[in-house]
């Protein structure tokens, strides 16, 4: 396994994460088991789950699987890099939501109940939050970094001049202040392009893609599914819309030899600002699938005939619409 440091951190992560929004909902607790042990098995260090995760409001069910598996001991706290969020409703209080000082500072110690862990090596604001001030925010994640129970502070889904507001907040407190984003981002959805991976740069903040197989619509979409999320119906509409391009991409990758959801992983691997795209496999197969995208190299002529099907916005802001 390869790692990389998470932007401009020291922290090193694994070439891929694992995500665990289907723990709880689609995978067992077993089954759940077994895959983060693999998970480890494989070399990967960094998981990445969410205090909403679960779907069941205040519940943080996955949240819960994952202490489970934690606290079987073994090292496996001490070799796991491990990623939580906050923002997401967690009750039906006003102050159970979003990024107020209160909500990060109890939202906090809810996951770090969960989690059956001291410290969280990676905590990040799950969406902007535009009604608080960085102020605010800041003063509450310095608190959390200096009581030694958050390591490092991330964002997910923000936008490129969020990052800026962000950065220069913090620059002002003499604090690190974020060290990752976590974004949509594949060959299908490159919208952030613009404007958010120039500021990944900027900043040095490592880019942690989300959704790297379009919710399937990269691994063989136009193939029918029984379960899983090539099997919803909204998915089946998005099919529909992008036929031709699927078409042309799955020929592609079928002259190449290559599954389709292999191709859109080692795409983004090839991107220089990616640390870590998040793989969210269901079952113990779609896991091992998923290291077959670390040793595809794809050449120039590739990802050029990649870019030619799916373009994406034609470059960075403002040059991408403007001269």
């Amino acid at each position: 396994m390869e790692y990389r440091h998470l932007g401009r951190s020291g922290l090193k992560v694994s070439r891929l994460c694992l995500g665990t929004m289907n723990f709880g909902p689609h995978t067992t607790e077993p089954d759940s088991f077994a895959m983060m042990d693999r998970a480890l098995e494989l070399g990967l260090n960094f998981f990445d789950t969410a205090n909403v995760y679960g779907w069941k409001l205040g519940e943080g069910w996955t949240e819960q699987i994952v202490g489970r598996w934690l606290a079987q001991g073994e090292g496996r706290r001490d070799k796991v890099v491990l990623a939580t969020k906050v923002y997401g409703r967690m009750g039906e209080w006003p102050n159970q939501s979003r990024l107020s000082a209160r909500h990060i500072k109890c939202a906090c110690e809810e996951s770090l109940r969960r989690l059956r862990t001291d410290w969280i090596d990676v905590y990040q604001m799950h969406h902007v939050d535009r009604a608080t001030p960085w102020e605010e925010i800041w003063q509450a994640m310095e608190q959390l970094v200096g009581e030694g129970k958050v390591v490092y502070v991330g964002s997910s889904n923000f936008a490129g001049w969020h990052l800026a507001q962000a950065q220069e907040a913090a620059r002002n407190r003499n604090f690190l202040g974020l060290v990752s984003e976590q974004s949509l981002y594949n060959l299908a959805d490159r919208m952030i392009e613009l404007e958010v991976i120039p500021a990944c740069e900027a900043y040095g903040l490592g880019l942690i893609p989300w959704s790297p197989l379009g919710r399937g619509l990269l691994a063989g979409g136009l193939g029918s599914a029984e379960k899983g999320r090539r099997a919803d119906a909204e998915l089946k509409q998005e099919v529909i819309k992008f036929r031709p391009k699927l078409e042309a991409y799955e020929a592609l990758c079928e002259r190449m030899g290559q599954q389709p959801a292999d191709v859109a992983l080692a795409w983004l691997l090839h991107q220089p600002v990616v640390t870590s795209p998040i793989i969210g496999p269901r079952t113990m197969e779609q896991l091992d699938g998923a290291m077959r995208a670390l040793s595809l190299s794809l050449d120039n002529d590739m990802l050029k005939q990649l870019d030619d099907i799916f373009p994406g916005p034609g470059g960075t802001a403002p040059e991408a619409y403007a001269w």
